[in-house]
């Protein structure tokens, strides 16, 4: 585990100017450091005001988008992320909306057979499996194309895509799915198998996972999106089961927390199986820790109607602001496990965004602050050859929360993050 100084290199001046300098690099020479269909670069691009660098970039992307696996995931190259780059790309290229029209249906008509007991990650989670692909429909699919002669350019474009995505329909069976997998109090459906003598995950095998990534927090924005998804007229019956298996997943992730010796309320990777150690664990990040699981709660609190679930999640979130130590909670060799969205600073500068913006938090500003002001501050420092190109790690997501945090720009993205 390698901890760093935080000595400040040169600032950057403009966050917005060097993403578009990146991303006129990268046209110039794509990297080739990541899954040629990972959303990074169209979402980048849509974010700046640079319209014809955006382009440029987007119609790059496109020409190797088909090139990534077939599976359905959101991360890892699969076919859901495709689909948010080209939903976001096509705000500004329409002539893309018909390839997403078409992976869209394909991804709702075609769903996997997963498994519903002795789970691996593909069969439940964000990263990999139908949380993520959940996620990404309901941000990206519009009912019907509002532009459908790809004729809108520019704002007109962006008004056209906000607009036919203002009432999507729910990806019905990946809501059910996840819903079974939460029908008994202590989440049996959701304990991992598969995993015995893996070099990497054996730590989990028998076990539930608890973070946003992989684990339940995940599962908990993704039914938190298809409650809000689902109109109580429409089907009241399919609403109680979703609130019904949100609830019981968001008490499990309760009785899951404890604080430790810095004083945050955190999370163990995996649920408690002993009485957890206090011992400070340094990854406090969007993918596991605080951040990312009490905005979950927080999130699905809001959605129920539960004020004392959303006053304990923002107390928990409070505890992260207001002892977060960079000099303990951001480390690794590379930048992305320093400065990235799922491990580092960025992810951790997303979440207080949406504490801030939609919950009002006050300690969430000020970490909020800090964030930038550390991302500003370290950035410059490496070349962007040393990042890949992907969202999750990359720096295209990097770059995103950053002007996403600091600038008035579209937030359909972050729902790639089970954030808004």
């Amino acid at each position: 585990m390698t901890h760093h100084a935080t000595t400040p290199a040169t600032p950057l001046k403009d966050t917005h100017d060097f993403a578009v300098h990146y991303l006129r690099q990268w046209v110039t020479v794509p990297h080739d450091s990541g899954h040629p269909c990972d959303p990074g670069i169209p979402l980048l691009a849509h974010l700046v005001t640079d319209t014809q660098t955006a382009i440029n970039a987007i119609t790059t992307w496109a020409r190797t988008a088909g090139r990534g696996p077939s599976h359905p995931a959101l991360y890892d190259g699969g076919l859901a992320g495709t689909l948010i780059g080209l939903r976001l790309g096509a705000r500004l290229h329409p002539a893309l909306h018909p390839a997403a029209n078409r992976l869209a249906a394909h991804l709702r008509q075609h769903p996997p057979r997963y498994r519903t007991h002795t789970v691996t990650f593909p069969d439940y989670d964000l990263i990999s499996g139908p949380a993520g692909t959940l996620l990404a429909l309901c941000a990206t699919d519009p009912t019907e194309t509002a532009d459908p002669n790809g004729t809108a350019q520019g704002a007109d474009a962006v008004g056209a895509f906000e607009t036919a995505g203002a009432a999507q329909p729910l990806p019905r069976a990946l809501a059910a799915h996840l819903a079974l997998l939460c029908d008994d109090e202590e989440l049996p459906r959701l304990r991992t198998g598969h995993y015995a003598g893996h070099p990497h995950l054996a730590w989990v095998n028998g076990r539930i996972n608890t973070g946003m990534g992989h684990g339940v927090a995940g599962v908990v924005t993704a039914l938190t999106t298809a409650l809000r998804h689902t109109g109580p007229d429409q089907d009241p019956d399919f609403v109680d089961r979703l609130s019904t298996a949100l609830g019981r997943a968001t008490r499990w992730l309760i009785r899951q927390a404890y604080d430790d010796e810095r004083g945050i309320r955190t999370w163990p990777a995996a649920g408690l199986d002993h009485p957890p150690s206090p011992k400070a664990h340094p990854r406090q990040a969007w993918c596991y820790g605080t951040p990312g699981i009490a905005w979950a709660l927080w999130d699905a609190a809001d959605a129920l109607g539960d004020t004392a679930t959303a006053d304990w999640a923002a107390a928990a979130f409070t505890t992260l602001a207001e002892h977060y130590d960079e000099t303990f909670h951001l480390y690794g060799d590379t930048p992305q496990d320093r400065l990235g969205l799922c491990h580092g600073a960025a992810g951790v500068l997303a979440v207080a965004d949406a504490f801030d913006r939609h919950a009002g938090l006050p300690a969430a500003i000020t970490l909020k602050h800090r964030l930038v002001h550390h991302l500003t501050h370290h950035l410059a420092s490496h070349p962007p050859s040393a990042w890949p190109t992907d969202l999750l790690n990359g720096l295209p997501g990097t770059l995103a929360a950053l002007l996403t945090a600091t600038r008035e720009t579209p937030r359909t993205w972050l729902a790639c993050l089970g954030l808004r």
